[in-house]
């Protein structure tokens, strides 16, 4: 066994003790990627999906132009980014002309990938 299968068990331990206790709990797990996450009871889908678009944006930034994606990771990205923390509310006028600016490079990036097909 693992360090990694070693404290996957050791966590799954700790979080029944609590679930024991009456503290929801809810774990996802993706062991062969050594990840593991544990979302509290009032987790919601919005939260999840910003946490989760978090992992994207690193990725867009630590990539940075070294990759021939990096544009379109990033400008999508930053699109998903403006929904999400609008989702219950109304663009601004600042989110649409960001979200327009965005539009603008992905269809440039795309437009040089048709023109090596």
């Amino acid at each position: 066994m693992s360090g990694f299968d070693s404290f996957y068990n050791d966590l799954l331990f700790l979080i029944n003790t609590h679930e024991k206790n009456n503290t929801p709990l809810k774990i996802e797990k993706d062991l062969e990627a050594n990840i593991i996450k544990v979302f509290g009871e009032n987790i919601t889908a919005l939260a999840r999906a910003k946490n989760g678009l978090n992992e994207v944006t690193e990725l867009a930034y630590a990539t940075a132009e070294h990759h021939p994606y990096w544009n379109l990771l990033y400008n999508c990205s930053e699109i998903t980014h403006t929904i999400l923390e609008n989702w219950k509310g109304e663009f601004s006028k600042k989110d649409i002309d960001d979200i327009e600016w965005s539009i603008k490079e992905l269809k440039q990036t795309l437009e040089k990938f048709n023109g090596k097909i």
